[in-house]
This record gives C-alpha cells, sequence and structure tokens, in this order.
C-alpha cells in the first residue's frame, strides 16, 4: 500500500508546485497579519496532538493567509503543522507529503526549524517501518540542530524509537536516558513525557516489567498535565501489553478499552488497532472466545478501515491540493484586478478632495458663526459655576463655624474636668500633709487618711491617663501596632494592679478569659479599655461584689466582657454612655466621681482596632460591657 502512495506523493511534490512561490524573500505586508500567522501556527504546534481536527483546520487556514501573503516562514511552519497533524491520526504517509512541502519554504537562516521538521520525517519513516531513511534523517536533523539542547532531546528521543524498534534496547535506553537529560536543563516536559513513554516501551521489549511499569505510569500521569491525548491513549495500551505479559489479564482489558476510547475519541487509527489487537490476546488467555474473536474481528476491521481511509485520504488530498492551488490562483487574478482598480480609485480620490476642501470651507464659515454663539454660552455657564461655587463657599463656611463652636464646647468640657476632678484630689493631699507637717494627725491617723483616699488618687490617675490618650489621639491621630494579645495574661497584669481596690471593698476578681486566645490588636489601647472598664465595675459595685473578665469566640472574633454585680444604668441612660456631648456621670458606691471621657475613648480605641462596644445593664442587677475583636489568624 505505501509504494504507490509514495510514487504518488513524489509525482506530487517534484511535478507541481504552489502558485507563485517566492525565491526565500520575506513579505512586504502587515506586521499584523504576519503575527495572526506565527500566532495561529505556534499554537496548532501546542495543541495538535490533543485536538488533531481543530488544528487541521486551522492549519490550513494559516497555509492560505501566508500564501496570500507571500510569507514563506508561515508556509512552510503551516506544511510542517498539517504532518504533525495527519502523522498524530497515524496517515504517515500523508504526513510524509506535507513535511517535504515544508522543507521547500522553511527558510535556511533558521536551523532549529529545519531540524524539527527532518526529526519529524524521521518519525513518519520510522513507523513505516523504513528505519534507514529514518536514521538518515534524523543524522540532519542533529546537524541542523548544532549544540541546541532542547533540538538534540528531540532527535535522540526519535533515535530511541527507531532503536527500540530495530530491538537494540541498549541503544535505545541509552539515547532515550541522554534525551531526558538534555530535555530536564531545558526544562521541556512534554518532551520528558514521550521519554518516559520510550523508556517504558524499551524495557517492556526487554522483559523487564517493572521497569516498564513505572516508567509507564510517569508518562501516563504527564500526558495530563501537558495534555497529550495521544500519548495517554498509546500509555493505557502500552501498560495493557505489559500486565499480558505479567498474566494480569483483567488489568489489560481495563486499560486496552481505556486506550481505545481515547485513541477513538481523537482518531488515532493505531491506537485503536493496538487496543484491540491487544484485547484480542487477553480474551484468548481468558479462554473467553467469544471475546477473543469479537475483538479479533474489530481488530481486522480497524486495519481494513485505516487502510480504506489511507486510500481517501490520499485522494481528498490531491482534491485538496489542487483545490489550494486554484484558491491561491483566484487570489492572484484579484491582485491583478486590483491594481487595474487601482487607478479609478486614485481618480476618485482628487475628486473626493476637491470636495473635502470645498465642504470644510463652508465649514469654517459656519464655524466662525457658531464660536461667537459658544463664547456667550461659556460666558454664561462661568458665572453660573461661580455663583454656585460662593453658595458652596457659604454652606463650607457655616460648617466650620458650627464646627469651631462643638470644639470650644469641648475644651470648656476638658478643663472643667481637670479643674474639677484632677484638682480635688491634689488638694486633699496638700491638706492631709498640711496637717501632718503642723503636727495635727500623727502617722497613725496619716496612714488612715492615705488609705482612703487612694483609690480617689487612682481614679484621678486613670482620668489623667484619659485625657492624655484621648487628646494624643485628636493631635498626632492615634497609634497604632498590631500584636497577638492574651486578654487572660492581660487580665491578671491589671488584677494585680487593681487589687488593693478590690480588697477595699472585698470584692472578687474572677479571670475566665480563655487561656492562650489570642487578639490582633494594639496592645496599649487593649489595656486602657480594660483599666477604664474594670475601674468603672470597682466603682459602681458594693461590698462583697462580683467583677467577672470573661471571653468567647464568636466566628472570626473573639468577644471580651467585664461584667460586675453593680448598681445598674437605667436603659433611659444607655444612650449617653459613650459620648462627650451628651456624657452620663453617676457617683459610686463609696461615693466615687466619674468624667464621662473614660468610656468615650474606650469606644473609640475598639473600634479603631476593628471591633465595636456595647453595654447590657439592669438596674440593681449590675452590669456587663462587652467588646469584639479579631482573632489572631495563622
Amino acid at each position: 500500500m505505501t509504494r504507490p502512495v509514495g510514487l504518488l506523493l513524489l509525482l506530487l511534490m517534484h511535478g507541481t508546485t504552489y502558485a507563485q512561490k517566492t525565491n526565500g524573500t520575506e513579505p512586504k505586508s502587515s506586521p499584523t497579519l504576519i503575527k495572526t500567522i506565527d500566532s495561529l501556527n505556534q499554537h496548532i504546534e501546542n495543541t495538535y496532538v490533543g485536538a488533531p481536527h481543530e488544528a487541521r483546520a486551522l492549519a490550513e487556514h494559516a497555509l492560505l493567509l501566508s500564501e496570500k501573503i507571500k510569507y514563506n516562514d508561515g508556509t512552510g511552519r503551516a506544511f510542517l503543522n498539517l504532518g504533525h497533524v495527519y502523522w498524530s491520526q497515524s496517515y504517515y504517509p500523508i504526513s510524509l507529503f506535507y513535511f517535504n512541502s515544508a522543507l521547500s519554504y522553511l527558510p535556511q537562516n533558521k536551523p532549529l526549524l529545519l531540524a524539527h521538521c527532518y526529526s519529524s520525517i524521521g518519525r513518519a519513516y520510522t513507523d513505516l517501518q523504513n528505519y534507514g531513511k529514518a536514521l538518515k534523517n534524523l543524522e540532519i536533523a542533529a546537524r541542523f540542530a548544532g549544540h541546541d539542547s532542547k533540538m538534540l532531546a528531540e532527535v535522540y528521543n526519535e533515535r530511541s524509537f527507531v532503536y527500540a524498534k530495530l530491538k537494540q534496547f541498549d541503544k535505545g535506553i541509552a539515547n532515550a536516558k541522554l534525551a531526558m537529560q538534555l530535555s530536564r536543563t531545558v526544562n521541556d516536559q512534554p518532551a520528558i513525557c514521550i521519554l518516559y513513554s520510550r523508556l517504558a516501551n524499551a524495557y517492556r521489549l526487554k522483559g523487564q516489567y517493572q521497569q516498564a511499569i513505572a516508567y509507564s505510569d510517569t508518562a501516563l500521569h504527564m500526558s495530563y498535565l501537558v495534555n497529550n491525548k495521544r500519548l495517554r491513549a498509546i500509555s493505557f495500551i502500552e501498560r495493557a501489553v505489559i500486565y499480558n505479559s505479567l498474566n494480569q489479564y483483567d488489568k489489560a482489558i481495563e486499560l486496552a478499552q481505556k486506550g481505545a476510547a481515547l485513541s477513538d475519541s481523537i482518531g488515532v487509527m493505531d491506537g485503536i488497532s493496538s487496543a484491540y489487537k491487544t484485547m484480542t490476546y487477553s480474551f484468548e488467555q481468558k479462554h473467553d472466545m467469544v471475546q477473543s474473536l469479537a475483538y479479533q474481528k474489530k481488530y481486522t476491521q480497524a486495519l481494513d478501515s485505516l487502510n480504506a481511509t489511507n486510500k481517501r485520504k490520499n485522494t481528498e488530498l490531491i482534491q485538496s491540493y489542487f483545490e489550494l492551488n486554484s484558491r491561491l490562483n483566484a487570489i492572484a487574478a484579484v491582485e491583478q484586478r486590483a491594481k487595474e482598480y487601482s487607478a479609478k480609485i486614485h481618480l476618485q480620490k482628487v475628486i473626493i478632495i476637491t470636495l473635502i476642501i470645498t465642504l470644510l470651507i463652508v465649514i469654517v464659515a459656519l464655524s466662525v458663526t457658531y464660536y461667537h454663539y459658544k463664547q456667550k454660552r461659556i460666558l454664561s455657564n462661568r458665572m453660573r459655576k461661580q455663583h454656585k461655587a460662593l453658595l458652596i463657599q457659604k454652606d463650607l463656611i457655616e460648617e466650620q463655624s458650627a464646627n469651631l463652636a462643638d470644639v470650644n464646647s469641648l475644651k470648656d468640657k476638658l478643663l472643667a474636668v481637670i479643674g474639677h476632678d484632677l484638682r480635688t484630689p491634689l488638694a486633699n493631699l496638700h491638706s492631709i500633709l498640711r496637717l501632718y507637717h503642723t503636727g495635727v494627725l500623727n502617722e497613725n491617723e496619716i496612714q488612715g487618711l492615705m488609705k482612703e483616699i487612694e483609690p480617689v488618687v487612682q481614679s484621678a490617675e486613670l482620668t489623667l491617663s484619659n485625657l492624655l490618650e484621648w487628646a494624643g489621639s485628636q493631635i498626632k491621630g492615634i497609634n497604632h501596632e498590631l500584636s497577638a494579645i492574651d486578654i487572660y495574661r492581660i487580665g491578671l497584669e491589671l488584677g494585680g494592679i487593681f487589687s488593693y481596690l478590690f480588697q477595699q471593698k472585698n470584692i472578687r476578681f474572677d479571670n475566665l478569659a480563655l487561656p492562650g486566645t489570642c487578639v490582633q490588636a494594639d496592645e496599649r489601647h487593649i489595656k486602657v479599655v480594660l483599666s477604664n472598664l474594670i475601674s468603672n465595675a470597682i466603682k459602681f459595685t458594693g461590698d462583697n461584689g462580683v467583677v467577672t473578665l470573661q471571653s468567647a469566640v464568636d466566628g472570626n472574633m473573639l468577644v471580651i466582657s467585664i461584667a460586675d454585680t453593680g448598681n445598674g444604668i437605667p436603659a433611659e441612660k444607655l444612650d449617653k454612655l459613650f459620648s462627650l456631648n451628651t456624657k452620663y456621670s453617676a457617683t459610686g458606691t463609696s461615693g466615687e466621681t466619674g468624667n464621662g471621657i473614660g468610656l468615650f475613648l474606650c469606644k473609640e480605641l475598639i473600634e479603631f482596632n476593628g471591633g465595636r462596644l456595647w453595654v447590657n445593664s439592669e438596674v440593681n442587677k449590675g452590669s456587663t460591657f462587652s467588646f469584639s475583636l479579631p482573632l489572631v489568624t495563622d
């Protein structure tokens, strides 16, 4: 069958040439179109093993575009891609025709492209069992490859296949491993995938089945990564043959069926016939002669179909060849007619230009009239915009005046806090010291008074800290240094700081926060917040009361609560807790006073750290101040 086909292809190659072929000159045409052709050819080269039917249509389109603009490089690559498509579907004589056609167009200044073409010719001759011509073309490919690692790897890859067919397994394995080494230096994953299949085939033929299975498994896995469906189908069938040799016929049948289905989906006729042949042997060894004969029949039908398809494809090839040549000649005729029309078009352009100049004169006259009208409109719009800008400035001045009034009011409140809440403790200390120095009070009386005034001083210290923190945030902005904070650890620290105040009222402090559960926030801010909330809880909790620090995880947030058993807050007063303008202040159980700035500061710091602060309270039963903070993420 191959001899008449070869003669036919020889006649086509030497007796006819494609229309108007140039002598290696590059086209003087649109760089955009050349870029499109190159992009098409590159896409086809990357996808033909996975989608041969679509690749063939794209290659024919690239060929037509290349011939239309006399782009020899594009024509050669399109022929090369068509050869690859037919080779992937096992139509080897047809693929040879296209490979040899590509050699007539590929430029001599691109040796790697020529090397790839000769390598492809060598592979096609291998599949046609003409191993002498295969090795000869691979030798030419090696000369063109020079020192290019990727191209040399391809040549050694194909040589390994030839030697495997010649049953020179050691040479085949040596060439495959050398190709593997070169492919890895350039990270050519598709080539590495094929080489694993080559090694699997060589070791199978040598009878080293375990090594063959290992290489075949790797090739099958990589075929999914590089989307080489043809290699995947061949790998399924190769593994089936190995399992037949190991007398594992059920596995062999399962793998051969997968290989047959995949080969059929992409039109690889060799794969289909090899799969049927493998299953015929498997069922025969299982003594299932019915299935064996059925697959023997399918195998024979596949071979007949392949022969019939080859004949049909040869006819289609000739028809396609002359159809393409006719289309290209038609393109040349169109170009000739285009030249004839060019003179007519030039005359029409002169007339059109004359008309355009006349039209431009009319447009200029109209433009002058429109310009004066437009200037009037512009002046009118400008006056309206200026008036609107004045109104906006007026509103802005009024808003700034209101803000200044608020700031002035806030200043008065802060001065009142400083004058009352800070001056009173200092005056008390001054009176006690004066009485001590004048001898009115002895040391025991002084110590008693100091213990009584210590909570007042601590309250004044906390007030001063809050004022400084809040004033700094208003002037400089809030400093924010995020870190992982263990609330339980801070609870232990604050429990020690407020221990004296707890003892004064005989209050029990329970730290029920979750140990080791950390939040993402500024540690200094959280200490200010907890200090204020614990201080307030002590202030409004009577003797023998309980103050509880606890925490609970809620999604990606940690909810921290300070609960007390104190006086509670009336419902109508809750809305006033977190505002300086409508602050709520009450007297503690031991006469302690507050100024309301602490809770306002707490709310501001918690919100700045990505959480929120709220309160639940019931009169005579106590209050629970809660706030949420984001948990630390890994």
